[in-house]
């Protein structure tokens, strides 16, 4: 073959390729109410939708597609796509073997017009044959369920785990569950998560109840979540749940709080808290309120936290018992309200000798008593003070008052020497408190620190010799004994004389010095002496004579009221120094009565 032929042959093919239709799988138009088929080059293969939806179809749920293949060709894979505007396409499946079918899911794409497209491939030639359904409907109806509900509930809506639906029922009793749906194709319902054993039968889809009644012979106490669930013909389904709960358990009442929270009140007016929020329902519906009596008959609601009462003063016994938000009544617990209104009483201050020779701390101690809550002796307190006079409400030595440091109505006051407080006067102040609260605040009392050292005639071992004699030096005179005595050993020396006055002297007269004694340092150094003394009655009458010890009150003494001894001497002028006349008896009268007693005798004997 020339050239020329050559060239000629290469021309013609070319025209031949360029004259042939470039046709393409998505280059076919579909055509109306029937499958159009792609035009190949070569492929031999004819395709169309033998089950397919047509023109102004309006499926549902499942669908099943299959394809019809004819002629010469070896199909290796046929892709199916959907698409809702002919331009964008999403594939569906792949198939890859016979048989050449597949299940079209339209709850899985909106509602809405689309079509379809098969792609074949044919390895004989390497080439796709293509075919579009027609435009169809996808009209989906998911079942919506209007009404979901237990009808016997006695609290809450159930809508949420925060508003559950509660039952008080008896373990073999029923929940009345309700539910209603709107949907072309409604087939059956289904109950699960139902409390107690067992689950409900389906309803329906033979013939629809729209509810059960369910009892499954133990149903106990807790939380339940039932699920409800709507399944129709196109095999579309919802669901919806609801928040229920069993609950035949009463509240329990914890500790609760009266008044200020102590065993005692130190008010009439009382108000108890701790009503809801110290009650425990554990897992169940809540606490909805709180009930009380005074009788044990007659209760009285609260749903508030806290409720006040009027008392007077004394015990008082109340009951409390919770109810939950199901109806359930708690145990009752009993609260004993203790009323005291009045202040302790007080009976005064013990407190131990203070002088200036004690050695350790003095023991004080304030008496009082409280008939009704009792006393608190933890709040209850003492406070003392040094003062100059024991007179004021603060201590002017001190300058405030002292904390013993110690609670309660005991305590010590501890001086390293109590010598250099001679004469002060500790201040004491008490402030009690009772159970209840009350408060009873004394008046500040004084206590004297007198001098250890006491100076004292001994009374019983002072004495005269005589008590009446006639005056005169030569029979006038009389012998008084007196014994010193000091409560403690005394090295000091000591002023002592013997004083007299007439005894019906006048307030003008004044004592005259008989005799002054200075007794030298240490003659009290075993705490006694013995002194003897001398005196002359001057003349008739009675004198009055004293003993006096430290008459200028140089030494500091624990009581210098005993300092003086006061005794009395008499001057007689009778025959017989000593005697009394008016006490002498006549020696006529003697020789009287003596024969006056002879003859009583001789009369008694006859």
């Amino acid at each position: 073959m020339g050239r020329t032929a050559v060239t000629s042959l290469l021309v013609l093919l070319l025209l031949g390729m360029v004259a042939a239709p470039l046709w393409s799988a998505r280059d076919v138009a579909p055509m109306d109410l029937q499958e159009n088929t792609a035009m190949s080059a070569s492929s031999d293969l004819q395709m169309s939708f033998a089950n397919g939806p047509s023109t102004g179809d309006s499926i549902t749920g499942q669908y099943l597609l299959t394809f019809s293949l004819s002629g010469d060709a070896n199909v290796s894979s046929i892709l199916v796509e959907l698409s809702a505007d002919g331009t964008s396409w999403t594939s569906l499946t792949n198939l890859t073997s016979v048989p050449w079918l597949t299940y079209f899911d339209t709850t899985a794409h909106a509602n809405g017009s689309y079509n379809l497209r098969a792609t074949a491939w044919d390895d004989d030639v390497n080439e796709s044959v293509v075919v579009t359904s027609d435009a169809f409907s996808i009209a989906n109806q998911v079942p919506l369920i209007t009404i979901f509900t237990a009808l016997n509930a006695d609290v809450g809506s159930g809508d949420s785990a925060n508003d559950r639906a509660w039952f008080s029922i008896d373990a073999d009793e029923a929940i009345a569950f309700r539910w209603g749906a709107s949907d072309d194709d409604l087939s059956y319902a289904t109950l699960a998560n139902a409390p107690g054993p067992g689950a409900p039968t389906n309803d329906g889809p033979s013939s629809l109840n729209y509810g059960w009644d369910w009892a499954s012979g133990a149903m106990n106490e807790g939380t339940y979540n039932p699920r409800l669930t709507i399944h129709d013909d196109s095999g579309l389904s919802s669901s919806e749940t609801m928040f229920i709960g069993i609950d035949r358990t009463g509240p329990s009442l914890g500790t609760i709080t009266v008044g200020s929270g102590n065993d005692w009140q130190n008010s009439g007016t009382v108000t108890v808290t701790g009503l809801i929020t110290a009650a425990d329902d554990g897992q169940g519906s809540g606490v909805a309120s709180c009930q009380f009596s005074t009788d044990s008959t007659t209760w009285s609601t609260v749903t508030t936290d806290s409720t006040t009462f009027e008392f007077a003063e004394g015990n008082h016994t109340v009951q409390f018992r919770s109810i939950d938000r199901a109806g359930n009544t708690g145990p009752t617990s009993q609260v004993t309200i203790r009323i005291d209104q009045t202040a302790p009483e007080a009976s005064g201050w013990v407190v131990d000798e203070l002088t200036t020779s004690r050695v350790g701390p003095a023991n004080v101690s304030f008496n009082a008593q409280d008939d009704g809550s009792g006393l608190d002796l933890t709040a209850s307190y003492m406070q003392y003070g040094f003062d100059s006079n024991g007179v004021g409400q603060t201590p002017d030595l001190s300058g405030r008052w002292l904390d013993f440091g110690v609670t309660g109505l005991d305590a010590t006051v501890a001086l390293s020497n109590w010598a250099t407080k001679s004469r002060q006067h500790l201040m004491f102040r008490a402030v009690v408190v009772d159970q209840a609260g009350n408060e009873y605040a004394s008046n500040p009392s004084s206590f004297q620190i007198l001098p250890g050292l006491d100076l004292s005639w001994n009374l019983s071992q002072t004495n005269l010799d005589r008590l009446i004699v006639r005056p005169g030096e030569n029979s006038g005179n009389v012998t008084i004994t007196s014994v010193l005595e000091s409560n403690q050993d005394y090295g000091g020396s000591i002023v002592v004389r013997l004083e007299s006055a007439p005894a019906d002297r006048t307030a003008s007269v004044s004592w005259t010095v008989m005799e002054a004694r200075t007794l030298p340092s240490g003659t009290l150094g075993d705490s006694t002496e013995t002194l003897i003394w001398n005196y002359t009655v001057p003349q008739t009458g009675q004198y009055d004579l004293r003993l006096v010890i430290d008459y200028l009150n140089v030494i500091d003494e624990y009581d210098e009221s005993n300092n003086n001894n006061h005794l009395v001497v008499t001057g007689a002028s009778i025959g017989s120094p000593g005697l009394v006349p008016s006490f002498a008896p006549s020696l006529l009268l003697l020789l009287f009565i003596g024969g006056a007693i002879g003859v009583f005798q001789r009369r008694t004997r006859l």
